[in-house]
């Protein structure tokens, strides 16, 4: 479950509730009868419910993503969301975009690849300058290599680099907020605990251990 409360259908009042509840899950209650088309329990509408203007705000960032005004390649703007997923560590992100990526036609072995992109054959010059620069975006928050920036301008206006740096950078937010509130399919344990030692063992410092015999 969402680290938050979830808004069901009978506490729905502004508009913009209730028209993407109606969209995604017809009559249905979303919290008592969770699920969309795409296979996610659908609780980041839920939840971003709590706050209408902020639903809104978010649903207006999707519009502009999609919009026909925008002159980006559809195909470079969802390797930069994909691997925004991939690399921020969401899931969900990761996940919704990879089914975006073969929506557009893209090949399985080329959407399984976002993730070791550095040792693959199956991107060109400006699909690996874009998965470059969006590494530099989430990893190095934005400290990108005059290099990878000089292979994005070979390629890209100056208009198509806005795009794919304000979309890149959306779709990180999106991918930070949804692993913190642990919404979708970013309601996951943290990975990273101790390991409890077998009954009666200990600490046991290797380091020091191997230092003794010397």
């Amino acid at each position: 479950m969402p680290r938050l409360r979830q808004v069901p259908r009978a506490e729905a009042e502004a508009e913009i509730v209730t028209s993407m509840y109606d969209l995604l899950f017809g009559d249905r209650d979303p919290v008592a009868e969770p699920g969309t088309d795409t296979g996610t329990p659908g609780d980041w509408w839920t939840v971003f419910a709590l706050v209408p203007d902020v639903l809104k705000h978010a649903v207006q960032g999707f519009v502009l993503y999609r919009s026909e005004r925008r002159l980006l390649d559809p195909v470079l703007r969802e390797l930069g969301q994909t691997r925004a997923g991939w690399a921020r560590g969401s899931q969900f992100v990761f996940s919704q975009h990879c089914k975006a990526l073969r929506a557009l036609g893209v090949p399985d072995e080329k959407v399984e690849a976002v993730a070791g992109w550095q040792v693959s054959p199956h991107f060109d010059e400006v699909e690996r300058a874009v998965l470059a620069y969006t590494d530099a975006l989430v990893h190095d928050g934005g400290r990108v290599a005059d290099e990878v920036f000089d292979a994005l301008r070979r390629h890209l206006s100056d208009e198509e680099v806005l795009e794919l740096t304000y979309i890149t950078a959306l779709y990180e937010m999106h991918a930070v907020m949804s692993r913190a509130l642990r919404t979708e399919f970013d309601d996951r344990p943290e990975p990273i605990v101790e390991v409890a030692a077998p009954e009666g063992g200990g600490a046991y410092d290797v380091g020091a251990a191997i230092s003794g015999q010397r």
